[in-house]
């Protein structure tokens, strides 16, 4: 997109003046955000996949158990693999956060690792995103063209970096940041020690600079309810009064997004959400079941009819916002993964699983997704997908468990998410 306006011609005139990457940030971004193997053969012969050195193992079952080896020719420590494929591939993003001429930039780069057994491993880097923000809270995106086609993590990498209206896939979360940064001062100012708490930098910075409340989370230590915000990118106002308390009380809320499910469960069954003894409760998760079950049993005294009713009227809502999702579905063979396509259907979830999936009204939320997994047609967890970081948010069984499967339905999830990242964009 040709730059029009006066900030969009700065940043992309500064943006030819960033420094290229240099060769010691690519090699910590190929050490850091790959794994690194040796093949071990039942000949007991072993094959480097970094220089593709070949050695025969002296103790190869001592190896195989505590699954590290050491190259004898290039020194790398790497896992061992049992496998008779000849090349794998692998594919990560990786971040570099600097400052120039008062604007901060989130620098993504696409790492791509090729493995042949016998040659030397080829890695390749290219900067895909840069995300551009100053002390006002401006953001602009320079980033290479980027298709929405049934491979969803597909770049043109001979596009060339341009501005680029901001949308939902810009927004990566790199697995590695690397560890020499350079932040403007008004960040350091709001609370950034050089921790990103499982945020990716760009969210990170840019709410702490335009969200006061993001600001004082961060201080304060509540950073798991900071990742929720994040994450969901809900506002925090109601729930800034209970926020205070636990922040002037000493109480760090362990898990963020179980907490404000709490709040809203807390302020249904007519609890006081100013006094800490409901807010502050040392076990949460007990805490957050006691109470689902008196809004569980609040909401049984009013008849079936009258929830059939409210669920009903709520209908047209529901697929004004939800209606673009209907109809995704997908599988591993064993677990079957669907969105919920009514709030009646929320309702029955809610219901069987002993959660608040209803009761919470998930269902009018624009930025989260709930589906269902189930095995031969039971119930097994409820997933919130969130419409904005395009991550599992979370995923509970009955009565808020995990369950043995949870590992894999998210998994299963994750790898499906470009079927919701499609209607998205349909």
């Amino acid at each position: 997109m040709k730059p029009t306006t006066r900030i969009q011609k700065e940043v992309v005139a500064l943006s030819a003046k960033l420094r290229p990457i240099t060769k010691a940030q690519r090699t910590w971004a190929f050490r850091h955000c790959f794994g690194h193997y040796v093949v071990a053969m039942k000949s007991g012969m072993n094959t480097c996949m970094e220089c593709g050195h070949s050695w025969k193992s002296e103790n190869q079952l001592a190896d195989i158990v505590i699954n590290k080896a050491t190259c004898p020719k290039c020194g790398m420590e790497l896992k061992v693999i049992q496998s008779l494929k000849m090349a794998f591939q692998e594919s990560a993003y990786f971040a570099i956060v600097t400052t120039i001429r008062g604007w901060q930039v989130v620098r993504i780069y696409k790492l791509r690792m090729n493995l042949k057994k016998g040659y030397k491993a080829e890695y390749h880097c290219t900067e895909v995103v840069q995300h551009w923000l100053n002390a006002q809270g401006d953001h602009l995106v320079m980033a290479r063209i980027r298709p929405m086609n049934h491979y969803n993590d597909s770049w043109c990498l001979d596009s060339n970096m341009e501005i680029r209206h901001s949308k939902w896939y810009h927004e990566i979360s790199p697995h590695e940041v690397y560890p020499r940064y350079s932040v403007l001062p008004e960040i350091k100012r709001n609370g950034f020690k050089g921790e990103y708490h499982d945020i990716s930098p760009y969210r990170l910075f840019f709410l702490i600079l335009t969200y006061d409340k993001a600001e004082t989370l961060l201080k304060s230590g509540q950073y798991s309810l900071l990742r929720w915000l994040a994450e969901v990118g809900r506002n925090m106002d109601r729930y800034w009064r209970a926020t205070c308390i636990c922040i002037r009380n000493g109480y760090i809320i362990p898990n963020g997004s179980l907490w404000i499910d709490y709040i809203d469960m807390l302020t249904r069954i007519g609890k006081d959400t100013h006094n800490p003894k409901f807010v502050c409760p040392k076990d949460l998760k007990k805490a957050h079941d006691k109470a689902e079950v008196q809004l569980r049993r609040q909401r049984e005294r009013e008849s079936d009819e009258q929830l059939r009713q409210k669920a009903r009227e709520e209908e047209s809502l529901f697929k004004s916002i939800k209606g673009r999702f209907f109809g995704i579905a997908f599988t591993d063979g064993t677990i079957q993964v669907h969105v919920l396509e009514s709030v009646y259907e929320h309702l029955t979830e809610g219901k069987a699983l002993h959660h608040c999936v209803f009761t919470n009204k998930y269902y009018r939320s624009e930025n989260s997704l709930i589906l269902s997994a189930r095995i031969d047609g039971r119930r097994i967890e409820t997933i919130e997908v969130s419409l904005i970081t395009m991550k599992v948010v979370q995923s509970r069984g009955l009565q808020n468990q995990t369950t043995e499967y949870h590992d894999r339905i998210v998994k299963l999830v994750e790898s499906n998410m470009r079927l919701i990242q499609q209607r998205m964009t349909a």
